[in-house]
């Protein structure tokens, strides 16, 4: 069976590629069942860079007029003569509001809304499943409401959820980066006992985690990989580096008082962090300004954009376009491809009846349901008491 994908919000083309990677392995034989996978159909983005991207790589055309490139409220969802009909859907809809590095508005913010629009992919459209995407903070965005309703909706479009946040270094992905991802399989395929399972961790001693070391080092980078330009340093920032110890930061006590940052306020961990070399890299982030670019453990400079696709687990050979501040953007604002290739691997294995090892979510749906009407009725409570002292 081939799942055409639909995608919202496909930044450079992290979930795809993880979607064209995923293989089903026949149990008995070892081989690749070749009749089974999953295929491009459509995307969109906002980003022209990341829409040019995910064409030039997922699409293998810089020109393909399957990438619709535009803000998704001008995106004619459910016109089938424009975005044809598909199997399985995707979305990693923008987590800007729900980060934990932020303002956080949640549901009140500019992007917070936007998942809405995949909500309408799937009512319009009723694919087999769909796969969404966020940072682990929606469980905690206005106080918890925004994850309930965003659940909520998604079931009444017709799905049985399995809500998971995964802790992609327990994946082999060599990168402390945390996730919400929902996976939905549609009811009538639930009855008839297709059923999702959250795949098992591939490595649970922390010490087999894969290092940024290994992933940066081996193999070595090849001076002409695309995207790999060293970047350039004061020399007030280059002797600071000097003083920082891989796994240090922008505090460290070794640095000298006239190197210190004058920064009143919080002191954020990833400011000039510089990477331990024997664990997993911390998050790969796509914005921010001095001193947020992630460093490297013993050269005394920030990561170039292919140490950084690489601690993403994006392979040399893609290719992403746009200036250096456009790749580190599209680099950290995706989904490292081999963890979403697990995934998918697990709905395919779902879907083909084929057992695996695996554990229970996260989050339990009638659970926050209770939570929700607690917090609600507490709400009431202190509206009444407001009332009543007034």
């Amino acid at each position: 069976m081939i799942f055409k994908k639909g995608e919202l919000f496909s930044g450079p083309g992290g979930l795809s590629l993880g979607a064209k990677m995923a293989q089903l392995i026949d149990p008995e034989t070892g081989k690749q069942l070749k009749d089974w996978g999953i295929e491009h159909r459509w995307a969109n983005d906002y980003d022209p860079d990341a829409c040019s991207t995910f064409r030039l790589n997922i699409c293998d055309k810089p020109d393909d007029s399957s990438v619709h490139c535009g803000p998704v409220e001008n995106l004619p969802i459910g016109d089938k003569s424009v975005l044809g009909d598909i199997d399985c859907f995707s979305f990693g809809f923008p987590c800007n509001d729900y980060s934990q590095v932020g303002e956080k508005h949640g549901l009140d913010g500019k992007f917070g809304p936007l998942y809405s629009y995949g909500v309408k992919v799937l009512r319009q459209y009723q694919p087999k499943f769909f796969v969404a995407e966020n940072v682990g903070g929606l469980q905690s965005a206005n106080e918890g409401q925004a994850f309930i309703q965003i659940l909520l909706e998604l079931k009444d479009c017709g799905y049985i959820l399995t809500p998971h946040l995964y802790k992609f270094e327990e994946y082999g992905v060599p990168q402390a980066r945390h996730r919400i991802i929902i996976v939905g399989i549609r009811n009538d395929l639930a009855d008839k006992g297709i059923h999702f399972k959250v795949p098992a961790p591939t490595i649970t001693t922390p010490s087999e985690y894969r290092t940024s070391y290994d992933a940066i080092t081996n193999p070595p980078i090849a001076e002409d990989a695309s995207n790999n330009e060293l970047p350039k340093h004061t020399k007030k920032v280059t002797e600071m580096l000097s003083h920082i110890p891989p796994g240090g930061n922008a505090w460290h006590p070794s640095i000298p008082e006239h190197l210190r940052l004058k920064v009143k306020g919080a002191k954020l961990s990833s400011i000039y962090k510089r990477l331990d070399p024997n664990r997993p890299s911390y998050t790969v982030t796509g914005s921010g300004g001095g001193g947020t670019h992630m460093y490297h453990w013993s050269e005394l400079r920030a990561l170039t954009n292919r140490e950084r696709a690489r601690l993403q687990t994006f392979p040399d050979d893609y290719v992403f376009v746009g200036s250096k501040e456009s790749v580190r953007k599209q680099i950290g604002m995706a989904v490292p491809p081999k963890g979403a290739q697990i995934v998918f691997e697990a709905i395919l294995k779902s879907f083909a009846g084929i057992q695996y090892d695996w554990v229970e979510p996260s989050f339990d749906i009638d659970a926050l349901k209770e939570k929700q009407q607690l917090i609600l009725e507490e709400l009431s409570s202190e509206h009444k008491q407001m009332a009543f002292n007034l």
